[in-house]
């Protein structure tokens, strides 16, 4: 039976821990090696890391893992899985930028983008609502 879960886990209060030795725990606990199996996105502003798996994992039994790991105990770190969503909000845009730039940007795959359904620009606040097509119903 398949597991049915988000490739991409979050990782909380991260300060204390810096981002090369965030990914060598994560390396010590998954067994997988970064770049290669899984990424690290730092989110510094939310003292937040989001580790999304590029090798087919267990995510629910890696946070379980993480949750009794010694050093993320050590840390104050928690971890959870990161739902899927269809819809992100994507701030701080160039005035200048399109509907048809987003669509293409969130449509590429080395941005880890994927069919983009509906893209909805707030210029007031140099911001955008990105949909993404259901891809459950659409194979």
């Amino acid at each position: 039976d398949s597991v049915e879960a988000s490739p991409s886990v979050v990782f909380e209060n991260i300060e204390r821990c810096s981002p090369t030795c965030l990914q060598m725990l994560l390396e010590n606990i998954s067994g997988l090696t970064a770049d290669a199996d899984f990424t690290v996105e730092l989110i510094p502003e939310i003292n937040v890391a989001v580790a999304t798996f590029i090798k087919n994992i267990d995510a629910k039994e890696f946070v379980e893992k993480c949750s009794q790991h010694k050093r993320v105990r050590e840390f104050q770190m928690t971890a959870w899985l990161l739902e899927s969503t269809q819809s992100i909000k994507a701030e701080n845009l160039p005035e200048s930028i399109s509907t048809d730039y987003l669509t293409v940007y969130f449509e590429s795959a080395r941005n880890g983008g994927g069919p983009v359904s509906d893209v909805q620009l707030f210029p007031e606040d140099n911001s955008a609502i990105i949909t993404f097509c259901d891809l459950k119903g659409n194979s």
